[in-house]
């Protein structure tokens, strides 16, 4: 559907992208993650029209669009601050793409019924202006106007970024569903981990204006390719040497588990009892409780599920295993 060959982009004497390859299916959707200034937000603007590289191809279904007007790539655009008008009501913001292609007032008044109603926006909001809508109604104002002419390709610059953490999940959800609706080809750009996980079915992770790792979100998380995706995505205990050395481990190597693949006083077949560590602090999640513990000198986080009262108290020893293939080591920032 989408390919990216070789883009190179360039601000001057800076590099912002680096020999950057993608190849996006129809249908999926791809999520562009990484820390601020990593390039993502130039990729994208690169895919829909915004930038032009200094090298490499843009291609959609075969076909070279990298030096096409940006009206004319058939390519659906939300900004991270949605960039609606102010001065129009919710009706002329999603009817405006509509208008500039010189569509009939009746096909107008149709399609922006039609998806108004799909991203569920009601009948009252349609005269409202956006400025007296709520976060969340905007962005589906948004999200409605790149939909309604019926791109082939929508690409969201952090839309969720500005709304407040209950409805940042509320909304990640509605994306979804809505982008499962549609059918519709997706890039979406991120610096959130957990948004990337749950929302893509694939994930391209940047540094500096480089691709570190693309896979499936499980792929990403469980099998990091680098030293960097492995830090970047979720929690993660960095092992010691005098960690490894007790486990018979090279020490030589970079290693690193997850919290939930260390086991408190629960040993399962196969795992290595490390030995004893000291709870020396707790964090209250809900679903689960983070436990911080001293293993002689290790400092190592576990995750236990919320049985509804603290499993451990401060002090107390517990048995630490883990099974051997749980752990990630890395050599010159690569996956060994």
């Amino acid at each position: 559907m989408i390919s990216l060959t070789n883009i190179s982009v360039k601000f001057g004497d800076f590099s912002a992208l680096r020999d950057v390859n993608i190849e996006v299916r129809e249908g999926e959707f791809f999520t562009l993650l990484g820390p601020s200034g990593c390039g993502k937000t130039t990729l994208l603007r690169t895919i829909t029209g915004f930038i032009t590289p200094a090298e490499g191809t843009v291609s959609v279904n075969g076909k070279d669009i990298t030096r096409i007007d940006v009206e004319d790539r058939n390519i659906g655009m939300v900004f991270q601050n949605y960039a609606l008008f102010p001065s129009m009501s919710v009706y002329e913001n999603i009817a405006f793409g509509l208008k500039v292609k010189k569509v009939s007032k009746v096909e107008i008044k149709a399609k922006v019924e039609e998806i108004a109603q799909k991203v569920a926006l009601e009948p009252d909001q349609m005269g409202r202006k956006v400025n007296q809508l709520s976060g969340g109604q905007q962005q589906r104002v948004a999200i409605a106007r790149a939909l309604v002419t019926s791109p082939s390709i929508i690409c969201l610059d952090e839309p969720l970024s500005n709304l407040d953490a209950r409805l940042r999940i509320q909304l990640r959800n509605e994306l979804k569903e809505l982008q499962r609706k549609f059918g519709i080809t997706t890039i979406y750009v991120t610096h959130d981990q957990e948004e990337a996980l749950t929302l893509s079915d694939k994930i391209a992770v940047f540094n500096k204006g480089e691709i570190e790792q693309i896979g499936r979100p499980n792929e990403i998380y469980n099998l990091s390719e680098t030293e960097f995706v492995c830090n970047f995505i979720g929690d993660i205990n960095k092992l010691s040497p005098e960690f490894l050395q007790k486990v018979n481990m090279d020490t030589d190597k970079t290693a690193y588990i997850r919290l939930e693949r260390l086991y408190a006083n629960a040993p399962k077949p196969h795992h290595i009892i490390w030995g004893e560590a000291k709870v020396i602090a707790s964090e209250y999640y809900g679903l689960y409780i983070k436990y911080t513990m001293d293993a002689a000198g290790t400092i190592l986080k576990v995750v236990e599920k919320n049985s509804g009262v603290p499993m451990y108290k401060m002090g107390e020893n517990v048995s630490i295993s883990f099974d051997p293939g749980s752990i990630l080591q890395y050599e010159g920032g690569k996956r060994q």
